[in-house]
């Protein structure tokens, strides 16, 4: 799994951008004045932004983002995006687990790293070509902001490249970005116990700007057509393993005793009406389920009204009425104890599943 430590690889990475910049003085007078001129741009297919994740206590994975986006302004300001939706592990299902139970990227659909550059800590980089630096930035990630400081290896190409990357693994813990309870849906829906931290490593290089190596792609119009799945309608396969994932998001609100379902719920119900709308000649069911608390006929009446409330937003991001049933099961499906608030609140929820063909 690709946790935080992924994104302080994207930061080191900004770093190393920055490094870029100054590695470009080297030709002219002007350039050694200002090695930020004319700014620098993240060369995404050349660059690498891995992640180290570790399951049953010895398992290690490797994973990576396909989608970076970076600049380096004239005056050393810089910033490196990475697009959460492009998360590679290098399996379909794991990839939207990562997605929706743990970046929660219909949410917060990237991380962004900031630094500012000191032009003068890489004012020899053309004579020596390559050099160690130390970075301060600033992450933002899962809606949490906080500053590191880290040691990055610049590397200059040639006048127009440069290679950030990193010098040892950079070990996040989870925690730090309030991600816990994303690490904790991840462990129940893939019945596997996840060491709560991950490390990262690195390589992004930059290229001048309006130079034969610049080839900036066009910026990204929606984070989530980065993903990495198949284009067009899904399998069936592919539609259940999505609707069971969606299901154990959590991120359905209902105030307590109502039906109507809070705002902050559309973000997910969006993203849903996506996936349904790629999911042709099946009949999707919207289910309610409450906990204990009350009698067994008013949870079941609030669980139906619930799981209609949900249904009618769907068919209101123009779905086809037909694809879409809905039915209240009340308190008779618990997932977890009603002993506790936690159980409870796991037993309040929606699924989805796919009924038919």
């Amino acid at each position: 799994m690709i946790y935080l430590s992924s994104f302080r690889a994207v930061v080191h990475a900004f770093l190393l951008a920055t490094a870029v910049s100054f590695m470009a003085i080297g030709q002219s007078a002007e350039a050694q004045q200002n090695p930020f001129a004319g700014g620098w741009t993240l060369q995404s297919e050349m660059s690498a932004l891995n992640f180290q994740s570790v399951k049953k206590q010895t398992v290690v994975e490797s994973s990576s983002f396909a989608t970076l986006e970076g600049t380096i302004a004239p005056d050393g300001a810089t910033e490196v995006r990475v697009l959460l939706d492009s998360v590679d592990t290098k399996i379909d299902l794991r990839n939207v687990r990562m997605r929706f139970l743990f970046f929660e990227t219909f949410k917060f659909p990237s991380a962004t790293i900031t630094t500012q550059i000191d032009a003068a800590v890489l004012s020899d980089l053309a004579q020596v070509r390559r050099k160690t630096v130390p970075v301060s930035y600033t992450m933002d990630l899962h809606g949490i902001s906080k500053t590191f400081d880290a040691e990055v290896a610049v590397t200059l190409l040639n006048e127009d490249l440069v290679s950030v990357a990193s010098t040892t693994p950079i070990s996040v813990s989870v925690d730090e970005f309030n991600l816990t309870e994303g690490l904790g849906k991840l462990q129940d829906a893939a019945n596997v116990t996840i060491v709560p931290s991950a490390t990262i490593s690195f390589d992004f290089v930059f290229a001048r700007n309006g130079t034969t190596a610049d080839a900036a792609p066009a910026a990204t119009e929606k984070p989530e057509s980065v993903a990495l799945e198949v284009e067009g309608d899904f399998d069936r396969e592919a539609c259940k393993g999505r609707f069971e994932i969606l299901s154990r998001t959590g991120n359905i609100y209902f105030p307590s005793g109502s039906a109507r379902h809070d705002a902050k719920s559309e973000p997910l119900l969006n993203s849903l009406a996506g996936i349904i709308a790629r999911c042709p000649n099946m009949v999707i069911e919207v289910g309610g389920h409450t906990d204990s608390v009350g009698s067994d006929s008013n949870n079941q009446i609030l669980s139906e009204k619930r799981a209609a409330s949900v249904k009618r937003y769907l068919q209101s991001r123009d779905l086809n009425p037909e694809v879409l049933v809905s039915k209240g099961y009340g308190e008779s499906s618990p997932i977890a104890t009603n002993d506790t608030s936690e159980g409870r609140w796991a037993n309040r929820r929606i699924e989805f599943k796919v009924l038919s063909n």
